[in-house]
């Protein structure tokens, strides 16, 4: 929609596959990451002192944003073929945005469900994981909204199993861990089945999104459901195994989690997004990881959801 360790071999091969078509320009000195647009002709984000000025004590004093992310999610979030650094669209961006404030960006893989606790604790100072804005998130965190996408099903090539998302009663089908899909919209549709006599849908759910495309791919999953970036990166990095069903659905915008008494960093955040929306580098971080069809000019701090 985090942790140091090892990478499940589906994902490695997913990774591999991902970089020949991507390409990375990430850079890593230990935990940190600092990435830039692949061909860019824009110039590097320059530091914005007001911005800075708006920095919380803690990020300020270190010099670092410590940013926990599931690292299993591509081509937003996931790992390189090192195994280690964290590459993708949302670490482009947010490396960006933080750059606007002067301050580096050290990624922590870890499992998506434990990211905003780790934000609440302070673990964490940010969470950037793909999240999607909801009331319930609202609830816990200050979420600023940089992105857009819907859910996604995915099924094998041909769709062997006659999977029809409107009547999924009684198939097995994959979803992440703590992920909308999983929490919201898949035990929705389950209710429904129960409701009207059917059988119950069975939930294959696991935190590595890497081995949720993987039961797909094995046909231990009839079908998964997943926002729409990673869905286009698990069709173009299978060899054409698995292909989109139907069209995305419930769009909604992704939102960075600060802790909840932090709306003025948040409001700062807007700004920077702001003014790299400006300058064009906005657009080509989306563009090199053709993720333009999530671009957002609305930037929030807590935006309404409904």
């Amino acid at each position: 929609m985090l942790r140091t360790r090892a990478i499940a071999v589906a994902a490695l091969a997913t990774t591999a596959l991902a970089l020949s078509a991507c390409g990375s320009d990430s850079l890593s000195t230990g935990g940190s990451t600092t990435s830039a647009p692949a061909g860019s002709s824009a110039p590097a984000p320059s530091v914005d002192p007001a911005l800075a000025a708006k920095l919380p004590e803690k990020i300020k004093s270190a010099g670092t944003v410590v940013i926990g992310t599931d690292a299993t999610y591509q081509p937003n979030e996931y790992l390189d073929s090192d195994g280690q650094t964290v590459i993708g669209m949302d670490v482009d961006l947010f490396d960006a945005v933080m750059a606007k404030f002067g301050v580096k960006t050290e990624w922590q893989p870890s499992a998506f469900d434990s990211i905003i606790l780790g934000v609440q604790s302070g673990k964490y100072d940010i969470g950037v994981s793909s999240f999607t804005v909801n009331a319930e998130r609202e609830q816990q965190a200050t979420m600023v909204s940089y992105f857009k996408a819907g859910t996604q099903w995915v099924t094998q090539k041909g769709n062997p199993k006659k999977v029809d998302p409107a009547n999924a009663c009684g198939l097995n089908i994959a979803v992440q861990k703590g992920t909308v899909q999983a929490d919201t919209d898949l035990p929705a549709r389950d209710k429904a089945c129960t409701d009207a006599g059917k059988p119950a849908i069975n939930a294959l759910v696991d935190g590595d999104q890497a081995k949720v495309t993987a039961m797909v791919q094995s046909g231990k999953a009839d079908a998964m459901l997943v926002d729409l970036p990673p869905a286009i990166a698990a069709v173009d990095s299978t060899g054409g195994t698995l292909e989109l069903l139907g069209e995305q659905y419930d769009s909604a915008p992704y939102g960075y989690v600060l802790p909840k008494d932090q709306t003025e960093f948040g409001a700062a955040i807007v700004e920077a997004l702001k003014q790299l929306e400006a300058d064009g580098t906005y657009q080509e971080i989306l563009a090199k990881w053709k993720t333009e069809g999530g671009a957002i000019s609305d930037f929030a701090v807590n935006p309404s959801v409904g």
